[in-house]
């Protein structure tokens, strides 16, 4: 795909979350089992509060990758002084298996975004071996970047993200009859 094209760069994910790679691996991420996440589509909180499937592609069960998720407009887009938050960590998953066959490193924690809309992204690295990826030692102002450079993970395989603000966007209040 063009870097024109590319909803990862319009939405400035490969900026400021990643550098430009080439996608080698699929991932599917689904929320429900029906709601797969596509770069650019719009979640409620409600729809993305338990932690989704993710289905990794590759086609050898010897090789191994690290899935992140992060908030990078935490903790709201005009003063992302948290990021990037680390929502998820999951390791050591096989090829060709969803997460829940990795080890899972910092549990997946809900979105909930306070004010504007922020970005939720999944990024897939290709680990050199099993167990050769550690837990952070914090959630806020994680790095990708420098996660990936730690661990030797390289280039991200695949990246994914979506859209997320609160369930009241209109920011009105309710009024109870």
């Amino acid at each position: 795909m063009h870097p024109q094209g590319d909803p990862l760069a319009l939405a400035r994910v490969v900026g400021d979350v990643i550098n430009p790679f080439a996608r080698t691996v699929s991932i599917r991420v689904a929320y429900n089992s029906k709601d797969t996440v596509t770069s650019g589509r719009e979640f409620k909180p409600s729809a993305v509060a338990n932690r989704p499937r993710v289905e990794v592609g590759g086609c050898d069960l010897r090789t191994f990758y690290t899935l992140v998720m992060v908030d990078p407009d935490a903790p709201s887009p005009s003063h992302p002084n948290l990021r990037e938050y680390l929502h998820w960590l999951v390791t050591d998953i096989p090829a060709t298996t969803d997460a829940t066959f990795g080890q899972e490193l910092v549990c997946y924690e809900s979105p909930r975004p306070a004010t504007g809309i922020h970005r939720f992204v999944f990024v897939l690295f290709q680990q050199l071996g099993r167990e050769t990826v550690y837990t952070p030692e914090w959630r806020q102002n994680f790095s990708t970047r420098r996660f990936a450079e730690q661990y030797n993970l390289g280039s991200p395989v695949a990246a994914v993200y979506f859209n997320c603000q609160r369930e009241s966007g209109s920011g009105g209040r309710k009024i109870v009859l």
